[in-house]
């Protein structure tokens, strides 16, 4: 990419928002998954499995729920005791219905998305300089359907 283009804002945080009114507006449960060893994430210890904390953040299940495009943060219950939740937008991994397992997996903006190479005059046309055209990639097995799997 070249110097002169202007840096866009992650679009993590409005694929959360997103994903997030999408569920409630079905009727769902939203839950996120979030990475407990990010710096700045604050749970309780206890709820933490394997490096990973599963949260609801449903209406009904938090107090005071904030999304902005750096941190979310509210307050809920474990165990009977009410506590502060605060989570770098960063540290969440996915986004999921909990009843239907439907949601997204967050992509990792850390690694930044490879650029397509070009051609000559500086546009690609997805052939690759040969004479046959580009592969299609090729079907999913009849009957599987990709997934989120709950980690807890």
């Amino acid at each position: 990419m070249s110097d002169d283009v202007p840096r866009m804002t992650s679009y993590r945080p409005y694929l959360l928002r997103a994903l997030t009114e999408w569920i409630n507006d079905n009727g769902m449960t939203p839950h996120i998954l979030v990475d407990a060893g990010v710096p700045g994430v604050r749970v309780p210890p206890g709820a933490v499995r394997e490096g990973k904390v599963v949260l609801n953040i449903a209406d009904r299940a938090v107090v005071g729920l904030h999304m902005d495009n750096e941190w979310i943060g509210f307050t809920a219950r474990f165990g009977g005791v009410s506590q502060p939740v605060s989570v770098p937008v960063g540290a969440v991994l996915a986004v999921y219905a909990r009843e239907t397992g439907q949601g997204m997996v967050l992509p990792d903006e850390s690694a930044g998305a490879p650029e397509p190479p070009d051609d000559h005059d500086g546009h690609h046309d997805g052939h690759d300089g040969d004479d046959h055209p580009p592969e299609t990639p090729p079907e999913p097995p009849a009957g599987k359907r990709p997934h989120l799997r709950v980690v807890k």
